[in-house]
């Protein structure tokens, strides 16, 4: 019986034959803690008593930093201590770094083939190049520290194919927010989903990295891509090590199978509160407070170009405040060099270096009780951002452009032509 993309990279890591429901003890190649999950872990470890592999093991402070207060600074200190006491290389300190997930790919850590876990559950955005990729609890991480190894069981899959030319600014974020839509949070509960198909083909990297960035937002263990030679192009002179690409063999037994036709798919937000709650951009004309565009789902230099293209030359609405957060120090770079922070500075907007501070409503960014953000985070749960009562709508960056000109949720085709 064939295998799908999961149950190949889960066979190759354990070295059994692994089908979905399988338990195995699986070798990891890398395992990636942020400044907030990482300080339970370093305790959890030095429980331990144990050498540290390090070379496996990634530090990267990202969602308080710069630290925003006292408690935040402890846990930063924290981080930089334990990779000087273990001679950790991998560790980014502020202003060489960024958000985690974003970082972890451009610095050549994932490739196609590869078991990566981190204390973040958005780590499964690395199934965009091949990989496969989960989030774990911080004592998950710790005993990967000392061991290398963590124990799965083996996902069911099931097949998502989008075939068909998209429509103009229509993108991944689009394409990832009409399926959960369809499928609800719930829809893929430990499944590992494979996104595929002409459409899916067409888009870069970068929006690849949308979609299997939300993929847990569908409940999903993993969201995997088949690599293709995009993937081989944007890791060359960029991965570390060497990697072989997995695709699904064409027997390969799926849980579910779901097709769509993406000339029906149209710019899209999700309401508050679920990222399923999901209506087309051009029918939810809500005023709006602020326009978010950064994070680990829509903050690479791509989505600054798009959002850019829409704004040049105009000015953030009256009433309305815009916060753009390049991901890392790479795109914030490059967004200097490309002229796209002055197009957004000039447009009104706020610029920061790179943080995940607004996305999960630490700082930077917080919202008031009654305000209504628009965003190309991933999540819009209650008080996701601020207050309870304040309101977040999931959002590609060339919505949230759009409708920060406009004020309110706006499709962008009523800015851009």
């Amino acid at each position: 019986m064939g295998k799908t993309i999961a149950e190949k990279v889960l066979s190759a890591k354990s070295g059994k034959d692994v089908h979905s429901g399988e338990i195995v003890e699986a070798e990891v190649d890398y395992v990636m803690v942020n400044d907030i999950t990482g300080p339970a872990a370093f305790d959890e470890f030095e429980g331990l008593c144990a050498p540290i592999l390090r070379k496996k093991v990634v530090l990267i402070p990202d969602h308080y930093v710069p630290n925003k207060d006292i408690a935040s600074a402890k846990q930063a200190k924290k981080m930089r201590d334990f990779a000087k006491k273990h001679r950790i290389k991998n560790y980014f300190e502020v202003g060489c770094g960024g958000v985690c997930h974003q970082l972890m790919i451009e610095q050549g850590f994932v490739a196609p083939g590869r078991l990566i876990v981190g204390a973040d559950s958005h780590t499964c955005s690395y199934g965009a190049l091949g990989a496969f990729a989960t989030g774990i609890g911080s004592t998950e991480a710790a005993t990967v520290f000392a061991r290398g190894v963590l124990w799965f069981k083996a996902p069911e899959s099931m097949k998502f194919t989008i075939d068909g030319k998209l429509g103009k600014h229509v993108s991944g974020k689009d394409i990832i927010l009409t399926i959960i839509g369809d499928i609800g949070v719930e829809g893929a509960r430990y499944a590992s989903m494979e996104v595929q198909g002409g459409s899916i083909s067409s888009l870069p990297v970068s929006d690849r990295i949308t979609i299997s960035n939300m993929g847990i937002e569908a409940g999903a263990k993993a969201c995997i891509v088949p690599p293709d030679k995009k993937v081989d192009e944007y890791l060359r002179g960029r991965v570390k090590g060497k990697y072989r690409s997995v695709l699904a063999d064409e027997d390969a037994m799926y849980s579910a199978v779901r097709e769509y036709d993406g000339s029906d798919i149209v710019p899209v937000v999700a309401k508050p509160y679920l990222p399923s709650n999901v209506a087309p951009a051009s029918e939810v004309t809500v005023q709006i407070d602020q326009a978010y565009l950064g994070s680990c789902t829509n903050g690479r230099i791509e989505d600054l170009r798009i959002a850019a293209r829409i704004m040049k030359g105009k000015k953030v609405h009256n009433g309305v405040r815009m916060i753009v957060v390049p991901a890392t120090k790479e795109v914030f770079d490059l967004a200097i060099k490309e002229g796209l922070v002055k197009v957004f500075s000039d447009a009104g907007a706020f610029v920061s270096g790179p943080t995940c501070g607004a996305c999960l409503g630490g700082y930077m960014g917080v919202l008031a009780p009654g305000e209504r953000c628009v965003s190309s985070t991933n999540r819009n749960f209650v008080g996701r951002m601020g207050d309870k009562e304040s309101e977040v709508y999931l959002a590609s960056p060339a919505v949230v452009a759009a409708s920060a000109i406009k004020g309110r949720i706006a499709d962008p085709s009523e800015v851009a032509r």
